[in-house]
């Protein structure tokens, strides 16, 4: 059985227990906060940075539903990863304790859509996006299992998402997509608005023309957007995220929160920042 190891436990270091309790203890439920929660869409950076964010979204859930199984569509940064792959057994360590992979659903997903799926460990070993969603998970619901998928910017992913979300229909199972938004400044090659306040504006509605697509469920808009305007890193993710709460009955999105880096800390002149949204289906 294979037991994947962390390799991001910087974005996350100290006492992950005692954050998460802060975040639940200052987390405010949203108005018209809807009876059924499909998922959502998280952030992955650094808990420092996206923490807060993303765990709005796992809070919401939680107020609504445990579910037995979490489907976690990851971005993908290391290269080499060319097709969605399924993490199909085993378990991930978290600092909270082991992170179970629901083997029997993770071999439904690779029998029924062995046309687009593939099973591979290899894909996650590297990777972070979704390694840092798991804490979180781990606290707020002990006992649940995970299918981890990388899921790279391919135009198959609306169509994955949506087979995935119409195999899951009946089952105690949430889809999480994670994926960060504009990476803006010199470090990232993509200053088009130059600097200061003028740029923070630009770069926020630059998130937004990605947001708002997510929120109005059209999974198809989200991969030619980041294509165009270089606002997500995790299109994929988040396109099949969406696709798959699409396919279980939701509607529309609420956004519970969209921040940037330079929000959470402001140094100096506006020169780069990365942004961040947490959404619920």
């Amino acid at each position: 059985m294979s037991v994947r190891v962390p390799v991001a436990a910087p974005f996350y270091s100290g006492d992950v227990r005692a954050q998460m309790e802060i975040y639940e203890r200052e987390f405010t439920p949203p108005p018209g906060l809807p009876d059924v929660i499909s998922g959502g869409i998280v952030p992955h950076a650094g808990w420092y940075y996206s923490g807060r964010t993303a765990s709005k979204v796992y809070l919401s859930i939680k107020l609504r539903r445990a579910p037995k199984t979490f489907v976690l569509f990851g971005a993908v940064h290391v290269p080499a990863v060319h097709s969605f792959a399924v993490y199909p057994d085993g378990s991930w360590q978290t600092p909270l304790g082991e992170a179970r992979v629901d083997r029997a659903l993770a071999e439904i997903f690779l029998e029924e859509i062995p046309d687009l799926l593939v099973s591979d460990t290899h894909a996650h070993a590297l990777e972070h996006s979704i390694e840092v969603q798991l804490p979180m998970i781990k606290y707020l619901f002990p006992d649940a299992m995970i299918v981890p998928v990388a899921a790279p910017p391919l135009e198959e992913a609306v169509k994955i998402g949506g087979r995935i979300g119409r195999l899951i229909a009946g089952m105690d199972v949430a889809v999480i997509g994670s994926s960060d938004l504009t990476h803006y400044g010199d470090d990232y090659g993509f200053a088009p608005a130059g600097y200061g306040a003028d740029a923070r504006t630009w770069m926020r509605s630059n998130d937004m023309k990605i947001i708002g697509a997510a929120l109005e469920m059209q999974a198809e808009r989200i991969i030619p957007e980041a294509e165009a305007d270089w606002n997500a890193c995790g299109a994929g993710a988040m396109a099949a995220a969406i696709a798959a709460a699409k396919s279980l009955g939701a509607e529309k999105g609420i956004l519970l929160e969209h921040t940037t880096s330079f929000d959470v800390h402001p140094e100096g002149e506006f020169r780069m920042a990365v942004g961040y949204a947490g959404i619920i289906f």
